[in-house]
């Protein structure tokens, strides 16, 4: 196939894009920069110029591809407002990138995050939260599934709270970003709830799967590792970075304060027995092993 990814530059998007082309696909990669089109270029890939924002780059690349996957989001977590804002420009660009394929029975493969069910470990089944900071982005992945009856083969690839690779990326990563410019290694509450989690290169084989088996309008998960607790997260992030590691208030971590206080384990048994997906990477707390200090 020839696909358009976006986001083809990130941790997951590199990887994925890496995937597709070591399996025989051609790739057509949003490329918002000049450095970011050296950069698909230097990957196999055929940049497209543009950003997130511009709809009719993202209709004109769906109508030249064969399928989509969708993996761009501004990963900038500051303030309320500003979350809010690439929350909306996501879904703008999932909308966009949709009415394009309308009829085609074209895949269309996005992404999201696992949800959290108090309780017990979320699986496939289970709505997506559409409420709360990240709301929206549940809210606009539960459209793109909704073309399943317009003739789009869409799906939803689940991420979970960290995607690695070489002990960066995912919420992991954002604790690692705060350990540094804190001094302190720091996880909210008692740092018993459980965080899932998946290492870049085994999310990017489920992304080829579902591009190439997924039926319409279903989901799959991510996850490698069901829930690793954020205080272990924590603590190896500490010895890595020489630093302690202490319970801190959930407010440290800005808009995400309310998720990251919560526990949100995550089941992926029927991606594995459906899609003959298995993780063979690192796992999470092997991974953050490779922080240098």
């Amino acid at each position: 196939m020839r696909v358009l990814v976006t986001g083809g530059t990130g941790l997951i998007g590199s990887a994925v894009v890496a995937e597709l082309l070591d399996n025989g696909h051609t790739v057509l990669a949003l490329a918002r920069s000049g450095a970011s089109a050296q950069a698909v270029e230097a990957a196999g890939a055929e940049p497209l110029r543009g950003a997130l924002a511009d709809l009719d780059t993202l209709r004109a690349g769906a109508a030249r591809a064969d399928g989509v996957i969708h993996l761009a989001f501004n990963n900038d977590f500051s303030s309320p407002d500003t979350l809010a804002k690439s929350v909306a420009e996501e879904g703008a660009a999932l909308a966009a990138l949709g009415e394009a394929l309308v009829g085609s029975d074209r895949p269309l493969v996005t992404c999201s995050g696992t949800p959290y069910i108090p309780g017990r470990a979320s699986t496939e089944a289970d709505p997506l939260i559409t409420e709360g900071p990240v709301g929206g982005r549940g809210r606009a992945v539960t459209s793109v599934l909704g073309l399943s009856s317009r003739g789009v083969r869409s799906s939803a690839v689940r991420l979970p709270r960290t995607v690695h690779n070489q002990g960066s990326g995912g919420f992991a990563g954002l604790l690692t970003g705060i350990a540094r410019r804190t001094g302190v290694s720091g996880y909210p509450g008692e740092g018993a709830q459980r965080w899932p989690a998946v290492h870049a290169l085994d999310a990017a084989v489920l992304f080829r799967l579902a591009l190439e088996q997924a039926e319409a309008g279903t989901s799959w998960h991510a996850v490698a590792d069901e829930g690793d607790t954020v205080r272990d997260i924590a603590t190896v992030i500490g010895r890595r970075l020489g630093l302690p590691v202490e319970s801190v208030s959930a407010q440290t971590f800005g808009p995400l304060g309310q998720i990251f206080e919560s526990d949100q384990p995550s089941s992926s048994t029927y991606t594995r027995q459906t899609l003959g997906w298995e993780p063979k990477h690192p796992s999470l707390l092997e991974d953050l092993e490779n922080i240098q200090p």
